[in-house]
């Protein structure tokens, strides 16, 4: 299960989003992630949901590898909702045993909630499955510049927020390979107690930490081998520009923001 998580991945394609201004996806993605937030209603949170399926859509990323990355918040999910329907209350009431309640409003902000949670994780990774590592770095450095004038590494605050996005898959893929090295030895790290569970994981813990380090020195001596100097004087072999589609693009967040302030003030908040 582990193997199969995709988060951070990037997805080579030739779609609308893959080709795309990188600034533009950085701004709009979190645009919409902000909106989520400002959902107050189903049918406001309806709107947000259909865009992040539009997009899955347009994206031309399978929606298998989509799914695959909604894997790692399952137990979030779940956690989740059990809150909200037991300590959340009002409206008729469902069902009810001593002082345990399940009411209209605990199922309704469940819901609710998960929904929201889904599709900030697909409008994220979205993001990553359509944009290069290269192009990545590229974009947010020039969205983060204005920090220039407080004397910030904009090019370095970028470069490492990039490398650890892209760090996720191989540290997935290093904890299974340390897993089934360890279930080779014999080691059982699926039954017993969760004291048990958690100290079956301490012998993968450790190789994992020494893997990641290794990596670390062994990324950094790869970056010096390159004459890697930082952001100074630094030329790029493609520029950026907004074009018609990064235009349409902002255009749709901004249908999609109107229609859920609008659908906020005509309608009922759940939460």
């Amino acid at each position: 299960m582990i193997g199969e998580i995709t988060f951070g991945q990037y997805y080579p394609g030739s779609s609308v989003l893959h080709r795309a201004d990188p600034r533009i996806k950085l701004i709009t993605s979190f645009w919409l992630i902000v909106v989520i937030f400002v959902c107050k209603n189903f049918f406001s949170l309806g709107i947000i949901a259909l865009t992040a399926i539009i997009t899955s859509l347009v994206s031309r990323v399978p929606m298998k590898m989509i799914l695959k990355s909604l894997k790692p918040i399952v137990i979030i999910l779940i956690f989740t909702a059990i809150l909200n329907i037991f300590y959340t209350q009002g409206g008729a009431t469902y069902w009810e045993w001593w002082k345990i309640k399940v009411t209209e409003k605990g199922v309704n902000t469940a819901i609710f909630t998960m929904i929201r949670i889904i599709s900030l994780v697909v409008i994220s990774s979205i993001l990553t499955y359509t944009t290069t590592p290269t192009a990545l770095t590229d974009g947010l450095e020039r969205v983060l510049s204005p920090l220039k004038v407080f004397k910030i590494k904009v090019h370095t605050l970028a470069m490492m927020m990039t490398l650890a996005l892209r760090f996720i898959p191989t540290l997935i893929r290093e904890i299974e390979r340390i897993m089934n090295a360890q279930k080779a030895r014999g080691a059982d790290l699926e039954t017993g107690g969760i004291l048990q569970r958690a100290k079956a994981l301490v012998p993968i813990f450790i190789p994992l930490m020494v893997s990641s380090f290794r990596r670390a020195y062994e990324l950094a001596l790869a970056m010096t081998c390159r004459c890697y100097t930082g952001g100074e004087g630094r030329t790029r072999m493609k520029q950026m520009k907004v074009s018609f589609r990064d235009i349409v693009l902002i255009l749709y967040c901004t249908a999609a923001t109107a229609g859920i302030i609008i659908l906020n003030i005509f309608f009922e908040a759940v939460i």
